[in-house]
């Protein structure tokens, strides 16, 4: 069965970091793209990081230069490291899992809830 499960978020201060995790199981990690979403009270889930198979990346503008989302694909896991956490960051975050060809595959965890207050 697919699995994403993640790990990591918590109560941080501002200007302080976490790093979530996401192990993957039950399916073909290499040729997936993997993301980290996020999604505050009242507000649309967006898409914070992305990294493609080949290791690209792509970000937020509202996160670049303070998160780093990377893959080990031997260990069929993603991670998000957040440094320099603002209250805005607050939300619950999601791993995601997609494959776009003769069949399409979305994969989503259940989320993990990050607070950054004082």
């Amino acid at each position: 069965q697919v699995q994403l499960v993640e790990s990591g978020g918590g109560l941080v201060q501002p200007g302080g970091s976490l790093r979530l995790s996401c192990a993957a199981s039950g399916f073909r990690f290499g040729i997936f793209v993997m993301g980290w979403y996020r999604q505050a009270p009242g507000k649309q889930r967006e898409l914070v990081a992305g990294i493609t198979t080949g290791g690209s990346t792509n970000y937020a503008d509202s996160v670049k230069g303070r998160f780093t989302i990377s893959r080990d694909n031997a260990k069929n896991t993603v991670y998000l490291q957040m440094n320099t956490l603002k209250p805005e960051d607050t939300a619950v975050y999601y791993c995601n899992a997609k494959y776009r060809g003769a069949r399409m595959y979305d994969y989503w965890g259940q989320g993990t809830q990050v607070t950054v207050s004082s």
